[in-house]
């Protein structure tokens, strides 16, 4: 084993008169050494100044220093938290991180498998794989952390709160009088979005209301833009309650472009408080993005180390926030700077208008004409 400046585990020996089997055990502590003995080989290592590299060391015992974490997609800023919070915590706890985006390819399944094999474990982001990949990689003996997604019998899950935050959004709403309610999001492609429809529909099926429409949509800008147009052709609903940020941000643009206010003319929500929401005024529910994934870290590292134990599940409390998008409403916080806030508010709504404008056809443009 050579330490980071130069000083081999077998100078250190040398100089402290013992075997390298001996510096080994005392740099490990996974043996009992005589406390003589123990005192030379600190004493050596601290005369070379001997510091074992993290690969030396990972080699020397069977690992890779590194683990893996595997998204449906890298694009946004719900993946870009949580892998910010994922990276710091493992970096802390001396792990690397090796990263894998499926973008919903049919070899997933293969690309998952391969990268278990060169990491101690792997986190898996929502549904990118079933869980007879899971399965599979937990039977090679790689451990596993589920993200997002409710766990297996053997293996741990982190997740946020989804379904009792939903029917706290829907009681508001339904508060404020709307009746009549969509949900956009694809229930299918994400269980945290299928956790979110079910909080949505137990609502009101509790006011005796009938069911929102389920309208199926990607988790992006332009899914929400696109959806703008069918929800408006078909006749809006009282609400919109939409499975991200994002898709609700998009569909707000998309509506202003076709001339419908919000909220006046309908209420939007979304999920996640990015940053974007908080200028926008969008009604959403805080979740702990960063948090989820150092959890997710965490949790892993505690499986790399051996340690046993039953299945964790890992339940983070999720926040309703209020703001304009489903009514007005007193402002959320006072920031003692609302003339710098407003205008940033409308910098950031301008931006994004004329970005959706210009995948709008000019045929089902609602606006004045030049």
């Amino acid at each position: 084993m050579v330490g980071n400046n130069g000083v081999t585990i077998r100078e250190v020996a040398a100089h402290a008169g013992v075997s390298i089997a001996t510096v080994s055990r005392v740099m490990r502590g996974t043996a009992r050494v005589a406390p003589e003995t123990r005192q030379r080989v600190l004493g050596a290592v601290d005369d070379l100044r001997f510091t074992p590299s993290v690969l030396g060391r990972s080699l020397a015992e069977g690992r890779h220093a590194a683990n893996g974490i595997v998204f449906p997609d890298l694009v946004g800023p719900y993946y870009a938290e949580v892998l910010l919070g994922y990276e710091e915590s493992a970096g802390e706890l001396g792990q690397s991180v090796l990263i894998l985006s499926t973008h919903g390819r049919a070899a997933a399944p293969e690309l998952v498998l391969d990268l278990a094999g060169r990491v101690d474990g792997l986190v898996v982001l929502g549904r990118t794989v079933g869980d007879d990949v899971v399965a599979e990689v937990v039977a090679r003996g790689t451990p596993v952390v589920l993200l997002g997604r409710q766990g297996m019998k053997t293996v741990d899950s982190v997740q946020a709160e989804n379904k009792l935050s939903a029917q706290r959004l829907t009681n508001h709403l339904l508060e404020h009088g709307c009746r009549r309610l969509a949900f956009l999001g694809d229930a299918a492609r994400s269980p945290d979005t299928l956790e979110r429809w079910s909080g949505v529909r137990d609502a009101l099926e509790e006011w005796g209301l009938p069911a929102a429409d389920l309208i199926p949509a990607g988790f992006n800008e332009a899914e929400g833009s696109r959806a703008a147009t069918d929800l408006v052709q078909d006749g809006l609903p009282d609400a919109i309650v939409c499975a991200n940020d994002e898709l609700a941000l998009g569909l707000i643009a998309g509506l202003d472009v076709m001339g419908v206010r919000v909220p006046a003319d309908v209420v939007v929500t979304g999920w996640d408080d990015v940053m974007a929401a908080r200028y926008c005024g969008l009604t959403t529910v805080r979740q702990p993005m960063r948090e989820l994934g150092a959890h997710a870290a965490r949790a892993l590292d505690r499986r790399i180390r051996g340690e046993g134990g039953q299945a964790r599940r890992v339940v983070l409390p999720t926040q309703l926030v209020v703001r304009n998008s489903c009514g007005f409403h007193p402002p959320e916080t006072t920031t003692g700077a609302g003339s710098t806030q407003q205008s940033t508010q409308q910098s950031i709504r301008q931006s994004i208008r004329q970005s959706i404008r210009q995948s709008i056809p000019q045929s089902i443009r609602h606006e004045e004409s030049p």
